[in-house]
Parts: C-alpha cells; structure tokens; sequence
C-alpha cells in the first residue's frame, strides 16, 4: 500500500476497537467482553481504516489481533448488526458486505504480519478474521466456527470460501463451511487452522512474543513474502516463478541484504533496517 497521505491527518482515537503500540508491535483488542466482542459497523469500519493507516504508516512491523474476556469474537451483533440489516434494502446491504470485505482485503493485503491470539469461541465473521491473520496462536479453548448456513447465509462469507480451502484443504473447508460445525483447537491444529497451540491462557504472550520476533526481524523481505503468498495463490507455475525473481532482484538491492552479508563477514547479528 502507498505511503503517501492526502490532507486528513492520523486518527488520535478510535472509538470502537483498543489499539496499542510497542516499538514497531501494534496490538488491537476487540474490547466488548460483555458481548463476546461482537462486531459492530463502528467496529468493522474501525478495522478497515486503521489497517489503512498502519499501512501507510510505515513504524508498524507486526500486528496482533486479540480478544477481551471470554472469546476472541462471536461475530456480528445479533441485534445491532444482524436485526438492522432486516430494514436494509440491497444497495445498503452491499455496501455493508463490502466493507466487510474490504477487512479481511486490508488484514492479507497490509505490509506486516498479523497474528491472531485466539482463546474462547472465533465464531462468523470472528472466525474469518482470524482466518485472515498470517498466523494464529491459540490455547485449548479456542474453537473456530463458521456460523453462517447456520443462519441462512452462504458459508461463503467474507472470503472464506477463498482463503479456508487454501489454509486447511477443499475437502476440510467444505465440511466446516456447509456444517457450520465449530472446530476445537485440537482438530483445528490438526488440519493447520492454527498455526501454534499454546498451554491454557497463553495465546495472548506467545502471539506478542511471535509479533515481537517478526517485528525485530526484516521487515522489507517479510512484506515481499506476505506480498508474494497472497498473489501466487492463482498464479501459474511460471508467472510465480518470474515474479519471483523479479521481487529477488529488488531485495538484492536493499539495505538488509547488503547488512546480513557485513554481519556475516564480522560474525554478528545482523541489525536489520527494514530497507
């Protein structure tokens, strides 16, 4: 993403998301433990136009997304989200399943990875943003479940029925999608919807630790690899093997290339630039 501003300046606070900072690590908690942290419109709007400013941003190296309380999230507000959209028509319908859309698009798409400390019930569109985090860490009691045939929807939602099968496999992605059935942490591990499982009540300190590692390592080369996995997914062999090449010569370039190489020859650590 661009990180050219126009005239509207930096966001000072965000009314329905908690968002943190830590030397180049954000963290953002989804704050309404009384509601399992249900999404609100605010909250999806929130999500959506911080990402954008992180991005731009350019201080920010990783990202973690958690829950407070209970859960990681249960999904859309029963009553602010899903009883409202009774009374929509199709043009403010569409504007809504876009936006949230343009989340998961912006949490695949942004510069840095994001790591989703799950615990407790990632349900809906809970559960498809965790999908949508380049790693999840998460202890016993998480259970993901993708609710939406369950309320007459397609299971389709959000990019599931993109990104599940290529995280867990066609055929894994199509029981989970059609059933609706929730997947506890230790099936989830099994078929690779998390990527660390963690001992009880430890998926917030690993995944900070996991985002502190990616954010002190090289951030250029991590942005390309985020950036190169998410294009090849519907690329030929050959399109993905030039791109690929081309993105190498670029880094060949870098700063970070030039400084592994020095502190390899002066037998130290590399202090990585991000450049």
């Amino acid at each position: 993403m661009s990180p050219f501003t126009g005239s509207t300046p930096a966001t000072g606070e965000w009314q329905h998301i908690r968002v943190t900072r830590d030397e180049g690590v954000a963290t953002v908690t989804l704050a309404r433990p009384d509601k399992l942290n249900a999404l609100t419109f605010g909250a999806y709007a929130d999500l959506r136009d911080l990402l954008a400013e992180l991005s731009r941003d350019r201080s920010v190296r990783a990202l973690v997304l958690s829950g407070e309380g209970r859960g990681f999230c249960s999904g859309g507000d029963v009553d602010e989200i899903i009883g409202e959209t009774m009374s929509m028509n199709t043009s403010e319908l569409l504007d809504f399943n876009r936006m949230t859309g343009q989340v998961v698009r912006a949490l695949r798409e942004c510069p840095f990875p994001v790591v989703a400390a799950v615990h407790g019930v990632a349900a809906g569109a809970g559960a498809v943003l965790a999908l949508a985090a380049d790693f999840r860490v998460a202890d016993p009691s998480a259970r993901f479940a993708f609710l939406f045939t369950r309320v007459g929807l397609s299971g389709g939602d959000m990019g599931a029925a993109y990104l599940l099968p290529r995280v867990v496999g066609l055929g894994h992605a199509t029981r989970i999608l059609m059933l609706g059935e929730p997947v506890r942490a230790p099936e989830a591990e099994r078929i690779g919807l998390i990527s660390e499982l963690t001992d009880e009540g430890e998926a917030q300190s690993a995944a900070a630790a996991l985002a502190r590692r990616l954010a002190d390592g090289p951030a250029l080369a991590l942005a390309q690899t985020k950036a190169l996995l998410t294009a090849e997914l519907d690329m030929p062999l050959a399109a993905a093997v030039e791109m690929d090449a081309n993105t190498q010569a670029l880094l060949m370039n870098s700063a970070d290339y030039a400084e592994f190489h020095a502190a390899f020859t002066e037998k130290r650590a590399p202090k990585w630039q991000g450049r």
